[in-house]
Formats: C-alpha cells, sequence, structure tokens
C-alpha cells in the first residue's frame, strides 16, 4: 500500500471510531447518563475494538478479492462479514471490558444474551463502516477502469497504425510479391495460396481494433499464413515447429500479439543468421495461466534486448497489463547461448 494511501486510512479509521466514542458521550451527556472514569475507559474499548475488527475485516476483503467481484456478488459476502466482524467486535469489548472490571451493569447477564445485545449495536457502526469502505473503492475502481480502457483503447490504435505500416510498406510488399511471382511458373498452384496467406495477414491489420481480444485459434491462423510465406523466401534456412495443447485455442489473446513476437524472431533472430534457424511456437497451460512461448535461433541485441523497449515489446507487455492486470506477463531473454526465449503469461479465467 502505498505511503499516502496508509496514512489516509489511518486518519479515516481513527478519526472515525473516535466520531463513535464522541457521539456516545454526547447521548450520554444529554440523556443524564453517568459520565464517570469507568464510562471513558469504556469508550477507549470501543475505539480500540472496533479499528482492530475493521481493520481484520479490511484485511480479508482484500485477500480474498471481494472488491473486485461484481456487486451482485459481493453484496452476499459483505453482508456475512457484517455480521460476523459485529459478532468478532462484541466478544472483542466484552471480554475487554470484563477482564479491565469496569463493566457498566450491576445486573449479572449471561454471556450469550450480552453478546446478542452488543453485537446488535455493533451492528450499527459496522454496516455504515463496511458501506462507506465499499463505495469508495467502487468509485475509484471505476474510475481506473475508465482511465484503463482509455488508455487500451489509445494504444490499440497507435499499434494498429504501426502493424499496418510495418505489413504495408514497400520492402515487406515487394519481398512477399517477389517471392510470389518466382512461384507462378514452377509452382501455380502455391502461388494462389500466397496470395491468400498475403490477403489474410493485410485483413488482419486492418481489423485489429475492432476488438480488445481474439482466440489464440484465430491468431495463431494468421501467423501460420505469415510464416508459410516466410518459408518461401527463406526455404530451407527456416524452420517451424508447433507444439500447441488443443485446449488452448479458444484462449482470450490480445489482437496481433503473437503474430509482433514471431515477426520480431523472423526478423531480429532467423534473418540474422547466415544458416537460418527455427522457431517454434508453444501454448500450453501452466498452473493458472495461459503460456505462450515464442523460441527461435539468435540471440539478443541492442534492438532486442529484453528489457522490453521498442513498441513492439513494450506495447505487448503493456496491453497485457490493461486487458489482464498485473497477473498477465512477459518476458523475453537469451537461453543456451543461441536461442531467444519469449515468453507470455495470461491468467486463465477459471469462473
Amino acid at each position: 500500500m502505498p505511503k499516502n494511501v496508509s496514512k489516509y486510512y489511518w486518519l479515516c479509521q481513527i478519526g472515525g471510531w473516535a466520531f463513535v466514542a464522541f457521539t456516545m458521550l454526547f447521548f450520554a451527556y444529554t440523556f443524564d447518563h453517568e459520565i464517570n472514569v469507568k464510562f471513558i475507559e469504556r469508550l477507549f474499548v470501543v475505539v480500540f475494538s472496533g479499528i482492530l475488527s475493521t481493520h481484520l475485516f479490511r484485511a480479508v476483503i482484500s485477500k480474498l478479492n471481494w472488491l473486485l467481484l461484481p456487486v451482485e456478488k459481493v453484496l452476499p459476502r459483505l453482508l456475512i462479514g457484517i455480521i460476523a466482524v459485529s459478532v468478532l467486535n462484541s466478544i472483542l469489548q466484552i471480554s475487554i471490558i470484563d477482564l479491565l472490571g469496569i463493566s457498566e451493569s450491576k445486573r449479572k447477564l449471561d454471556f450469550s444474551t450480552r453478546i446478542l445485545a452488543s453485537t446488535m449495536d455493533c451492528g450499527l457502526f459496522i454496516t455504515p463502516w463496511t458501506l462507506i469502505y465499499y463505495i469508495y473503492h467502487y468509485i475509484q475502481k471505476s474510475g481506473k477502469q475508465q482511465v484503463d480502457t482509455l488508455k487500451l483503447e489509445a494504444l490499440v490504435k497507435e499499434l494498429e497504425l504501426k502493424t499496418i505500416k510495418s505489413h504495408i510498406n514497400p520492402h515487406f510488399i515487394f519481398n512477399a510479391l517477389n517471392s510470389i511471382r518466382a512461384l507462378i511458373d514452377e509452382n501455380p498452384n502455391r502461388a494462389r495460396t500466397a496470395i491468400t496467406e498475403l490477403s489474410n495477414i493485410l485483413r488482419s491489420s486492418m481489423q485489429a481494433e475492432k476488438s480488445e481480444t481474439v482466440t489464440f485459434e484465430k491468431e495463431l491462423n494468421i501467423v501460420k499464413d505469415y510464416l508459410a510465406l516466410e518459408h518461401i523466401r527463406f526455404e530451407d534456412r527456416l524452420k517451424v515447429e508447433y507444439e500447441i495443447n488443443e485446449d488452448t485455442l479458444n484462449q482470450p489473446i490480445p489482437p496481433m500479439m503473437l503474430q509482433t513476437l514471431v515477426e520480431n524472431a523472423i526478423k531480429h533472430g532467423i534473418s540474422k543468421q547466415v544458416s537460418g534457424g527455427s522457431v517454434k511456437i508453444i501454448s500450453d497451460f501452466k498452473d493458472a495461466y495461459h503460456e505462450l512461448v515464442i523460441e527461435n535461433t539468435g540471440m539478443l541485441n541492442g534492438a532486442l534486448n529484453g528489457d522490453g523497449s521498442g513498441f513492439g515489446l513494450a506495447s505487448t507487455r503493456n496491453r497485457l497489463q490493461l486487458l489482464f492486470g498485473e497477473k498477465a506477463n512477459f518476458n523475453i531473454k537469451e537461453v543456451n547461448g543461441n536461442m531467444v526465449e519469449a515468453t507470455v503469461l495470461i491468467p486463465v479465467d477459471i469462473h
């Protein structure tokens, strides 16, 4: 928790429960209730037990991620929590009061009756505390989601423009059409297939802005078209392998993300190797994540230095966090001295 947030939280906690104590003092004075040392001590117990029990309640809410749940799911949990915290607060108050011998009642009531009566009183304070805490975070979360949505829209738009430029630039078109032209006489059927593959890639680039995520299967099909075109250019210098768990095909991923990483593998890896190399795409589940791995022959260099610099890699990390939260992760590293491994971890929705 940031220092400022922590400071304001404790100020609100202490201030709020101090207000409860002053309110009780005001009503005691108004209705001519005896205000003595024991009464003041009981007020301190109320403040202490209130701060302690609600702080524990806050820790439970945070630990179980209740604030991330939709309203219809979180409200029943908060209601149960209010009852549980009210009971806990009552037990804590009565235990401390009895231990210190500052009980107000001269008539001895059984423990369960006192707990029941005290729980109802505590509920009057715990309920507004819970509502204020939840409403504050609900408003804060809504504002953050709006900001994240705007950031994502801007990032996707920027990615789309840069992707389109990279695909329709003369160099890319020249290489693709040159490869297709060479096939027209010797292998007309393959030339027609190559034209379809090129068309699919360009169409995918144009449609990248239309959705925040696409299925992994759709993205993989586009990447296969891209690698098929590149295979015409590199011939035996490019080897492609796929290790795909079919259960991952329906998993959502950001559009053009996989293609961006594969393009980096070709541009910074295979094209710089005299004897060429291999590109391997792995998709599987690992713990509670969809794990995507792109392995390619080559080494990290200044243009691809592993820290996420460069538009393609930086946008990959940013888009993952905006779409899937802090649990999503992207990492690129050099392994075994002659291989580069890019790994994407996307949390799987188990609900």
